[in-house]
Parts: structure tokens; sequence; C-alpha cells
């Protein structure tokens, strides 16, 4: 890890057709080999299948999603005295936003259906609904800070 300053944050232009930061985000995550166009027709289309099924603003729902997926805190390795803790630290709510989309992204992968579109709009239906494979990651974690809550003391 540079020890020399910390790398300034790049800011992204807002989602021309949602006007919202975090899709880009989300957009440029899910993006594979540089292929922008696909992946925000992929995230259009899978607000437009949400939109269909849910009878709620796709975006609404994307949203209320990462807001579900977000961690609250996480482990950390923590060397002490040769041996390693984990300790639960909590985390920056840019940290947790960037989890959240790349738990939705993967696990959306990780799906059976036929298409990116419908993945995506299965598993951000899910996260909204509070089940599907990123909310499990989520309680996981929070579970795993739980039980190691015990060496908290050695945050830093």
């Amino acid at each position: 890890m540079g020890r020399r300053r910390a790398a300034e944050k790049r800011e992204v232009l807002p989602d021309p057709k949602f006007g919202s930061v975090v899709v880009t985000k989300f957009i440029n995550a899910s993006m594979f080999d540089g292929k922008k166009s696909i992946a925000e027709r992929i995230l259009h289309g899978a607000f437009d299948l949400i939109q269909k099924k849910a009878n709620k603003p796709g975006i609404e729902v994307f949203e209320e999603a990462l807001a579900n997926v977000s961690p609250s805190v996480e482990l950390k390795s923590r060397r002490v005295g040769g041996a390693t803790y984990q300790v639960p630290v909590e985390v920056r709510s840019e940290r947790a936003l960037a989890l959240a989309i790349r738990w939705i992204i993967a696990f959306a992968r990780k799906r059976s259906e036929k298409t990116m579109e419908l993945k995506l709009q299965g598993e951000l239906m899910d996260a909204f609904n509070g089940r599907g494979g990123a909310i499990k990651k989520r309680d996981d974690t929070h579970k795993m800070a739980e039980a190691n809550k015990a060496f908290a003391h050695y945050r830093w």
C-alpha cells in the first residue's frame, strides 16, 4: 500500500437518463472490456422489467435494494503479537455503496436466468424484498462482525 498520499477520488458524471451518479457507478462496475453502452442497455432494460413487474419506478427499487444490501460493519485483519484477529470496523458510506454494488453484480451474474437483464432484475427485486445472495452476504458479514466483537478494542 502506497504511503505517499491518498489517491484523489475521481468524480463520475451522472447518468443522462436518470441523473444519478450511483447509476453511473453501477454501470461502470458492471461493464466488461469498456463496453459501456452495453452495460447501460442492460441496466436500463432491467429497470424497465422491474417497472413492469413491481409497478414502481426501476430507479426507486434500485436505490432501495442498494440501501438494503449496504453493510454497516465489516471485518479487517489486524496482526497483534504474532496473532491475526478479525476486528469489526464501521464501514464508510462510500465503501458500503461500493460493496453493495459489487455484491449485487456478482450475485446477479451467478443467477440462472437467460439474459443479464433478467438476472439483474431478479437480483435487484430480491434485494429490494430482503432476500437473495447479496442480502445473505451482508447478513453473513454482520454475523461475523458480531461474533468477533470481543476484538473490537484492537480497532485502530
